[in-house]
């Protein structure tokens, strides 16, 4: 423990250097390190997707640099400091597992996540959405709203009932199209994705995971096509779809 406690001083340490010596750090503000945060964070779920455990370590240490910084802004704006982060997020902790802290009974995972939403309410908040950042993916928002909306009972019964939705919304899909109402057409899309997403819980997949990994596949077969037909002394742009589907149907045989 006291090992743990150096290091963390150690980091603390270093950042009151950087903040006093070095010219980049010491220009920064929240509204600077805004982007980067966003970044390291990216970084991160990249590693993590890779099973990459050497990266997450470096990722995990970039992100906890960033907490640090900010803490030590708020220090010199006389708004909190790191030991008032880190005793705000205990008392929180603390506060929503009763089941551990108090005498509340749980019997599952759920119950767990259920009682935390009406915690939160408890503590001011008006409504179980209302933690979901504004800024997030679309695809990664749609999932956290179907799992908010689920811990107050909004949810169906089982997946089959999921899946007549998703046929219900493309359905509704066709339909705008016929109209050539472009408005109508994107409402309608967007409903038959938030329909998937909501299967995609029902079938316990990540539904951002799997869009993540389909990218990743698609770059990899797409680059070993640029590259078989560059073996051919061809350019893609200069080849017909017909030839290039054929590349692509051999290239994924191969991966099979």
């Amino acid at each position: 423990m006291d090992q743990d406690n150096n290091t963390f001083s150690r980091l603390l340490k270093i950042m009151d250097e950087l903040r006093e010596k070095c010219p980049w750090d010491k220009k920064q503000t929240i509204e600077t390190l805004r982007h980067l945060t966003i970044e390291e964070t990216y970084e991160l779920v990249d590693a993590i997707s890779e099973k990459d455990w050497q990266g997450i370590k470096e990722e995990l240490g970039d992100l906890m640099l960033h907490l640090v910084f900010y803490a030590k802004i708020g220090a010199e704006q006389q708004q909190f400091d790191i030991n008032d982060v880190i005793n705000t997020v205990c008392d929180k902790l603390i506060s929503r597992h009763p089941h551990i802290y108090s005498d509340v009974q749980v019997k599952d995972e759920e119950e767990v996540k259920q009682n935390w939403e009406k915690l939160k309410l408890k503590e001011g908040k008006t409504s179980v959405l209302q933690g979901v950042p504004k800024s997030l993916p679309a695809l990664v928002k749609a999932i956290r709203l179907q799992e908010k909306s689920k811990q107050v009972g909004f949810e169906w019964d089982n997946a089959t009932q999921v899946w007549d939705k998703v046929e219900e919304e493309i359905a509704e899909l066709k339909e705008a199209i016929t109209t050539g109402n472009a408005q109508h057409i994107e409402e309608e899309f967007g409903d038959v994705l938030f329909s998937f997403v909501n299967y995609a819980r029902f079938l316990s997949v990540d539904a951002e995971h799997a869009l993540e990994s389909t990218n990743k596949k698609f770059i990899k077969r797409f680059t070993q096509m640029e590259e078989a037909a560059a073996k051919e002394n061809k350019f893609l742009h200069d080849m017909s779809l017909v030839e290039m589907d054929q590349l692509w149907n051999q290239i994924k045989a191969n991966q099979h």
